[in-house]
């Protein structure tokens, strides 16, 4: 083999390794391109998915805020109504039974206006009445129980009960002339509303003099 047939052997060996490193690295480039390509879209997937959970967190997150501030003012509108309730049964639950005292009242008034004589017997019923009255009014007071007794007043619909219109020269219209029967009123509610006479004013006589029968 001649010198010059060996030098280029050689030089077509150079040529191919040359050419195998070029492919072998043109391989490696487009494998490394493809990497990273595959490398960004898996990125810009996993971004897409933790903004997207990011945001049904968020959404979740106001869901169960609305969902806490809801349940508190449930709680709170709750703790105001038995807190009512419980003041209301405080202040009202002795309604019946301050109704049921009320007939007593009645009686001892009805009593002390019927001990009118001056016989000791009497006197000493009528003194004894009056102070079982002020001990009744005492329990009352002590329990927010005030007495209505409009007389002269003007007349209340919602505390008062027309027994009767009655014409009057000296009371004004729509005021109160007698109470039947006094109303009382249990921390600032009605338990009896009073029974009155209220006032009207006075028929005018007919033209001719004569009077206008109001039955007829």
């Amino acid at each position: 083999m001649s010198h010059q047939q060996s030098s280029h052997e050689q030089q077509s060996d150079s040529e191919l390794i040359a050419e195998v490193l070029e492919q072998t690295s043109e391989a490696f480039a487009e494998q490394a391109s493809e990497e990273k390509e595959t490398t960004a879209a898996t990125e810009a997937v996993t971004i897409e998915a933790l903004q997207q959970q990011l945001e049904e967190a968020k959404q979740q997150a106001a869901a169960n805020l609305d969902k806490a501030i809801r349940t508190l003012a449930e709680m709170e509108n709750l703790k105001k109504r038995v807190q009512k309730d419980l003041e209301d049964e405080r202040k009202y639950g002795l309604a019946k039974f301050a109704k049921e005292l009320l007939s007593v009242m009645d009686s001892l008034d009805l009593g002390i206006q019927a001990a009118t004589g001056d016989s000791p017997e009497v006197v000493k019923l009528r003194e004894g009445s009056e102070l079982t009255k002020k001990q009744f009014e005492t329990v009352f007071a002590k329990f927010n129980i005030e007495t209505i007794d409009p007389t002269g007043q003007p007349f209340n619909p919602e505390l008062h009960q027309a027994m009767v219109m009655q014409p009057s020269s000296t009371i004004e219209p729509n005021h109160v002339i007698t109470v039947f029967q006094k109303g009382y009123i249990l921390n600032g509610r009605l338990l009896r509303p009073a029974m009155v006479v209220v006032a009207k004013a006075e028929d005018k006589p007919a033209a001719d003099g004569t009077k206008i029968d109001e039955q007829a």
